[in-house]
C-alpha cells in the first residue's frame, strides 16, 4: 500500500483526513484534492473494501471533472469502510459525519456515491444541523435528488448520441454494463433516442438479446426486484462480464472501475466506448483502443451530468426555492455534448487518447487558477 505522501503530487491532495470510531467500528477517509477553483465537492461511498488510495484517485477525477465542465468547485471524495447493507448503517454514517464536522461544510460538502442514497444525505444534514452539509437530498427536503432523477445516466446517453453522430452510429446497438443509478437511466434515455440496447448487467448477473432488450419492461422489473431482475430472463443469461463483448457498436461501462484492461480492450468489438463509470479503463487499455481506432469518451466528460446537477444543488442548498429540473437537464445536455466534441476533436488533432486530451484541457484550467493564487515555489 502506498503511503499518503506517495499520493501527493503537484496537484494535490491538499488534505487527507482519516477518521475512526471504536463504538461503531467506523473507519473512513476524506480526501480533498485541489481547491484552487473552489471548495471540495464530491461523493461519499460506503463499501467494505474502500481504501485511501482509491478515494484519492476518485478525488483527482473530481478535480478534472469540475474543471472539465468549467464549474467552480474543487475535487474531493470521501469513503467509509463498511457494508451499506448493515443494519447499523445509520449509526456508522452519523459517526463518520461527526468526525468530519471541522471540514464540513466549510471545506467539503457531502454528495452521494456507491452505497449511499438520498435518505442518507438527509441523515447527514440532520446530524450536522446544516442544510449546506450535503447535496442529493430528497425532493421533500428541497434537494435535487439527481440519482432518483437519473441525471448522470441521462448525460451519459446524451454523450453517446453526440459521439455516435460523429461516426454515423446513431441508432446502433449498445451494450450497457451495469443497470444501477447510472446504467438504467442511460439505457432508458438511449431507448428514447432510438438506440437498441442489446445487453445489460447487474450485481446478480448479465443478460443479452441480439434483437434488442425490452428496456421499458426491464425498468419496470428493476423497480420491483432491483438487481435480481436478470433472474426473470434465464433464456437471455450470459456470463457476467461478457456484456462488454457482445455484438454491439457501442459499449457503455457504467458499473465498477478497472473493468477494462489491455486484454479486454483487444477483445471488444465496439467502435465507441463511453465511460459511464469512474475509471473503468486502464491506461494500457486506452492505448490499445486508440491503436484499434476505437473512440473513447472519458469518464470525467461522459458522466459529468452528476456534477452539473450537483452544482445546481450546491447553489440551492440554502434557498427556499427548488432548482428547476428542466434547467438541469437542458444544461447537462448542452455542456456534455459540447465538451464531447471539444475533447474528441482535440484528441484527433493531437493523435493522443481522449483521456489525455480531456485531462490536458482540465489541467490548463486548474493550473491557471493555481497560478492566479500565487507563484509556486520550486521543489
Amino acid at each position: 500500500m502506498a503511503s499518503m505522501f506517495d499520493l501527493m503530487d503537484e496537484w494535490g491532495p491538499e488534505k487527507i483526513v482519516a477518521v475512526s470510531d471504536a463504538k461503531t467500528g467506523m473507519k473512513g477517509v476524506l480526501v480533498i484534492d485541489n481547491t484552487s477553483r473552489g471548495i471540495g465537492k464530491g461523493g461519499t461511498r460506503m463499501q467494505p473494501g474502500v481504501t485511501v488510495e482509491e478515494i484519492a484517485r476518485l478525488a483527482r477525477v473530481m478535480t478534472w471533472k469540475w474543471a472539465g465542465v468549467d464549474l467552480f468547485y474543487g475535487g474531493a471524495k470521501a469513503g467509509i469502510q463498511a457494508d451499506p447493507r448493515s443494519p447499523y448503517k445509520e449509526e456508522i454514517l452519523r459517526s463518520f459525519v461527526r468526525r468530519l464536522s471541522n471540514e464540513v461544510p466549510r471545506e467539503y460538502v457531502f454528495g452521494l456515491d456507491m452505497g449511499l442514497t438520498e435518505n442518507d444525505a438527509a441523515v447527514i444534514i440532520d446530524e450536522l444541523g446544516d442544510r449546506g452539509s450535503a447535496v442529493g437530498t430528497p425532493y421533500e427536503l428541497g434537494g435535487v435528488p439527481y440519482d432518483q432523477l437519473g441525471i448522470t445516466g441521462y448525460g451519459v446517453a446524451e454523450v453517446v448520441d453526440q459521439a455516435a453522430s460523429r461516426q454515423g452510429l446513431q441508432g446502433s446497438r449498445v451494450a450497457v454494463q451495469g443497470f444501477g443509478a447510472v446504467g438504467h437511466a442511460a439505457a432508458s434515455r438511449l431507448h428514447e433516442l432510438g438506440y437498441q440496447v442489446v445487453a445489460i448487467s447487474t450485481a446478480e448477473g448479465a443478460i443479452a438479446d441480439p434483437s434488442g432488450l425490452d428496456i421499458p419492461e426491464l425498468l419496470r422489473r428493476r423497480s420491483e426486484s432491483g438487481d435480481a431482475l436478470v433472474a426473470d430472463f434465464p433464456e437471455l443469461k450470459i456470463d457476467p462480464g461478457d456484456e462488454l463483448f457482445v455484438d454491439a457498436e457501442i459499449a457503455v461501462p457504467a458499473a465498477l472501475q478497472d473493468v477494462i484492461d489491455a486484454s479486454a480492450a483487444e477483445r471488444m468489438g465496439a467502435r465507441l466506448v463511453v465511460e459511464g463509470a469512474n475509471l473503468p479503463t486502464s491506461s494500457e487499455a486506452q492505448q490499445v483502443l486508440l491503436r484499434r481506432g476505437v473512440t473513447v469518451v472519458p469518464d470525467f466528460v461522459a458522466n459529468a451530468g452528476g456534477v452539473v446537477s450537483a452544482a445546481f444543488a450546491m447553489d440551492a442548498r440554502y434557498s427556499p426555492f427548488r432548482a428547476a429540473t428542466e434547467s438541469i437537464f437542458s444544461t447537462v445536455s448542452e455542456k456534455l455534448r459540447a465538451n464531447t466534441v471539444q475533447v474528441l476533436e482535440a484528441a484527433e488533432s493531437r493523435s493522443v487518447t481522449s483521456h489525455e486530451a480531456a485531462r490536458s484541457l482540465a489541467q490548463e484550467r486548474v493550473r491557471a487558477a493555481m497560478l492566479l493564487r500565487g507563484k509556486p515555489l520550486p521543489h
